[in-house]
């Protein structure tokens, strides 16, 4: 495959990661295993993080000038998810690829059933949540976000219950490379009460942290890129991708997101566990 064409396709992963706040991880990820199949989990997860990298910077810059970002919040998850980012990074050299497979698989998959039977109550209670000035498990407001339009969004939720899921989604994000908003956003949706724009955001903010922190230490373990000139095309199509992404959150129906990346999810999910049980 030339590689020239890693950019329209990190165009495209940059463009839907950045609108979902999701990194484009679990786009990668998947990808990177069917075109590289000899390349080693470590391999695989160090390059998917270093490209979500560079998509969650181009991407913060894009919500930062919409100041849809919530700083503190998210400095406080970045915190909490860069040591759980450093020792998922580690786990991935003792997890044999075909136990990786089945297990992003079935990761995919859980997150598919969840958001599609979760869809419509997550919007309402989202709504009613913010509603009362909170989320599902608000404690006190912790943040006022105000954005470009001069829309004020106070946010409220328990700091330490943040904490502690932010470990554990930078630890299991970096274990099987997707950078941690897929998981990050519904939390911060359906838990906390977040608006989606928000949350996105503010997900990608975080996102520049964990992937950089799982990229430092796979450099440090000895994991170096060896297909450069393939990452340097992905990451070119990325830093476009996500600043259209960011202009395309104002424009589309969140539910046609949801749906569109539900059977995504599935698919790709349903497709690594056959291939990792069928070799």
């Amino acid at each position: 495959m030339n590689v020239v064409w890693f950019v329209p396709i990190g165009f495209l992963v940059g463009t839907y990661g950045t609108l979902i706040g999701a990194g484009g991880g679990f786009i990668l990820v998947p990808l990177l295993v069917f075109l590289f199949p000899q390349d080693s989990t470590s391999m695989i997860t160090a390059a998917s993080l270093a490209v979500i990298c560079v998509n969650a910077t181009s991407g913060t810059i894009a919500y930062a000038r919409m100041k849809r970002i919530s700083y503190r919040t998210g400095v406080t998850f970045a915190l909490a998810t860069i040591p759980g980012a450093l020792i998922g990074s580690y786990l991935t050299r003792f997890i044999p690829r075909k136990a990786f497979g089945a297990l992003f698989g079935i990761l995919l998959m859980g997150v598919a059933v969840f958001i599609t039977l979760t869809r419509g109550r997550g919007r309402r209670a989202g709504a009613a949540a913010r509603a009362e000035g909170g989320g599902l498990l608000a404690a006190r407001i912790v943040d006022t976000v105000v954005d470009r339009e001069g829309r004020s969004y106070p946010l409220s939720y328990d700091v330490r219950l943040g904490i502690v899921i932010s470990f554990f989604v930078g630890c299991f994000s970096s274990l099987v490379g997707i950078g941690g908003g897929l998981i990050h956003v519904p939390v911060m949706t359906y838990l906390f009460g977040f608006p989606v724009h928000i949350a996105t955001a503010t997900s990608h903010f975080v996102l520049v942290f964990t992937s950089l922190a799982g990229v430092v230490e796979h450099l440090l373990d000895h994991t170096w890129p060896v297909h450069l000139l393939r990452d340097a095309c992905l990451a070119a199509g990325v830093v476009a991708g996500a600043q259209l992404g960011a202009f395309f959150s104002r424009k589309v129906s969140s539910a046609w997101i949801v749906i569109g990346l539900a059977v995504a999810l599935g698919l790709v999910g349903v497709r690594l566990l056959l291939t990792a049980i069928l070799g």
